[in-house]
């Protein structure tokens, strides 16, 4: 037993696995044949309590639940893309937004996950960080009120909403979330810690968990390999490319040193769902091997 084990105990933290270890949302043509089922008896079986919510689930909830029930996982988060950054997208952000809460509240889930993806560069074939949108004053303002909107929905109907900072989004760098965390009020809006999405884009993600966290309101664990993102930043490589050429992979690899991380956490009674992600290329990156190592990682961190 560690002194993780007592302060980030099984009975204040949940892990969970996203299914993009198995295929790609954001690129469909990175994919090895996997089925929903196997992914979800995989996720069970290296040892995960949880998951979220991919493409290839059951649109349906109550047989998405059911297969779930059966393997003994529950629902992490779902993902929201919004657009309040640009032109006659508010209403429509928030409809989906609407969609997507009583979707997961049918299946039992209390928390959601956005990020802005208006102007985003990151599913285009161009340099990731050249052409990531800039947000003017007006945008920010656009944003923060959107996100209020959200949080009131999202409290109002019990539920939790967290921000994730993505690559190739106007919330990219630690000065963007400077920004936003400054801007939104900390009852409607937490932030959701991506370890990965932040190294990537220059910045040390101890440092962002030690400087937000009582603000951070999910995580995602995801570790680097520097040598893929030095690749992306000098050859002006795509998003898709680095993910393709091995950019992303589970904690218990690649760079990032997760226990202090998970110390910082620990020391801020951080209590909500810790989430493995990696997007790799499931044909080079065999799912259920990186399933275990990562959750073998946390054992022997977490102590349990």
């Amino acid at each position: 037993m560690t002194g993780l084990a007592d302060r980030l105990g099984p009975d204040k933290v949940k892990l969970g696995v996203c299914c993009t270890l198995w295929w790609n949302d954001d690129f469909p043509t990175i994919d090895a044949g996997i089925s929903f089922g196997q992914a979800a008896s995989e996720m069970a079986l290296a040892g995960f309590q949880g998951c979220s919510i991919g493409h290839k689930y059951p649109s349906d909830a109550a047989v998405l639940k059911a297969a779930l029930d059966l393997r003994g996982l529950r629902v992490s988060e779902p993902w929201t893309s919004t657009y309040f950054t640009i032109s006659k997208m508010r209403q429509k952000t928030i409809a989906a937004f609407e969609e997507t809460l009583a979707h997961v509240r049918a299946l039992g889930g209390t928390e959601l996950v956005v990020a802005e993806f208006g102007a985003s560069s990151h599913l285009l074939p161009v340099d990731v960080f050249a052409n990531r949108p800039i947000f003017t004053d007006a945008q920010w303002d656009a944003l923060t009120s959107g996100l209020h909107e959200l949080g009131k929905i999202a409290n109002s109907a019990g539920m939790k909403l967290s921000y994730h900072h993505h690559m190739g989004t106007g919330v990219m760098t630690r000065a963007d979330v400077d920004r936003l965390m400054a801007s939104t009020d900390p009852a409607l809006v937490h932030l959701l810690l991506d370890t990965a999405h932040i190294a990537f884009a220059g910045d040390d993600p101890l440092d962002m968990a030690r400087a937000y966290a009582d603000r951070i309101g999910h995580v995602h664990l995801k570790s680097i390999r520097p040598e893929v993102v030095s690749r992306v930043r000098e050859e002006g490589l795509s998003f898709q490319e680095g993910v393709e050429l091995g950019v992303f992979t589970v904690p218990g690899d690649g760079a990032i040193d997760f226990r202090p991380i998970l110390e910082v956490l620990a020391d801020a009674d951080y209590q909500g769902w810790l989430v493995v992600e990696a997007e790799q290329d499931p044909n080079k990156a065999i799912p259920l091997e990186y399933a275990k190592k990562a959750r073998a990682y946390l054992a022997d961190v977490l102590g349990w």
